[in-house]
Order: structure tokens, then sequence, then C-alpha cells
């Protein structure tokens, strides 16, 4: 960053007064809530984690050092649950990223699938792209992730969210976008594993959040139990 474009140091002064202040107001929201998902108290510590980014920023730019601590992100955080007590129906969303690690392997076993199958026509499987095609056309999402080496293919971030409604949702009204569509207020459980971070969000009781975490680590990383989900779902 130029010079021109360092924040003052009284832009730095100023984000720390103001981290001050939502210090104090998370505090008191604290003090006064109401109940364990007081939505005060969820106001106020978004607010806080705003004002602790803006300042970490302003005084790595200003003075290249860094805050001492670490507060997650709003967009990490799920609000209090408000879906029904009772659900009579839900959905479990999952995303799965990978990068092609090894293009021949991947495409040598996009033409073991071609052959079997015996099609006439272009082959599908001399490019990166149809060799995908091909893969999860064949196979399961679950098989895919528990042999993903096999493939080619390398491991890279995964998301679980369960949400809980009072009806199911009417037939192909969420396939064009299934997560922009989710209400946040929705969400029972969700479980982000990463190479950066290894956390579940949203679990309100411990004791299920490390059964749940358990089951889920299984499940990732042999796919023994959970059952696939549509291709348009992916």
């Amino acid at each position: 960053m130029s010079d021109a474009a360092q924040p003052t140091a009284a832009e730095v002064r100023a984000a720390a007064e103001a981290v001050k202040t939502a210090l104090d107001r998370h505090l008191a929201a604290v003090e006064r809530r109401s109940g364990e998902d007081d939505p005060a108290v969820y106001e106020a510590f978004n607010q806080l984690a705003a004002a602790a980014e803006v300042y970490d920023e302003l005084l790595y730019d200003r003075y290249d050092e860094v805050t001492p601590f670490e507060i997650p992100g709003t967009e990490d955080a799920l609000p209090p649950y408000t879906g029904p007590e009772e659900p009579n129906a839900l959905s479990v969303l999952i995303r799965r990223d990978y990068a092609v690690a090894e293009p021949q392997r991947l495409l040598a076993q996009a033409q073991r699938i071609e052959s079997a199958e015996g099609e006439d026509g272009p082959a599908a499987s001399g490019t990166i792209h149809g060799a995908l095609g091909l893969l999860f056309g064949e196979f399961e999402p679950d098989e895919i992730a528990s042999r993903h080496k096999e493939f080619g293919l390398e491991e890279g971030d995964s998301t679980l969210w369960v949400t809980a409604a009072e009806e199911p949702a009417d037939p192909g009204e969420w396939l064009e976008a299934p997560f922009e569509q989710v209400d946040p207020q929705s969400v029972v459980c969700r479980f982000d594993v990463s190479a950066v971070f290894d956390d579940e969000i949203g679990v309100d009781d411990d004791d299920d959040a490390e059964e749940l975490e358990e089951d889920l680590d299984t499940d990732l990383d042999e796919d023994e139990d959970l059952e696939p989900l549509d291709a348009d779902r992916r």
C-alpha cells in the first residue's frame, strides 16, 4: 500500500475507540440478556466483530501490526434459531470442493467408464470437463468423496447445513440456488471443514455438538452413511 493510501493515525485511533464502545455495548447487552438467544446480544456481537475487523485492518495498514485477538466475522455466525420447535421437514445442503490434482488419472478413469459403456459418438473423456461429467454421472457423490484420490482429485473445503421447516419445499423451487434461499434462522446446525479452520456452528447443546461433530467427521472422511444428493443440489 502506498503512503498516500495509508490511513492516518487519527483514523486508527478512532477505530480503536469504536472497538471500546462496541465492547461496552456488548457487555451491557449480555448483562441485560433476556434469554439464551437474545437478539440484542447477537446484534452487539456482530457490531463488535465489525469494529474489531476495521481496527485490525487499519492498524496493519498504518503500522504493520496486528491485534492479539480474533473475533469471528459476522458471516461465520448463525443468528438464533427461530424455526419450528417440531419440524415436519428438513433439508441437508452439502458442498464439497475438489482440485484436479492429477488430470491424467482423471482422464484415464473417464476413458474406462466410456469404454465400459461402449457408447458410439465423440469421446467425452478427452477433456477435463467431459471427464468430470462422466465421473459424476457414473458414481454417487459420496463414493467420489471416499475414492477421490483414485480419480485424481484433491479434497478442499466442505460445508454441511441442516435446516428445518414446517413443510417440505415445493418440487423444483430451490434447485437454481439452493444455498441462497436458506433462512439463517432456520439452520439447526452447520459444519464447515477447511484447511483454514475446522469448526461447527450453530449447535445449541454442547454434548450434541460433540456427538454430531464425531458423526460428521466420520461421514466426510468415509462417506458411508450420508445419503447422496441430487446432482442439481450440489
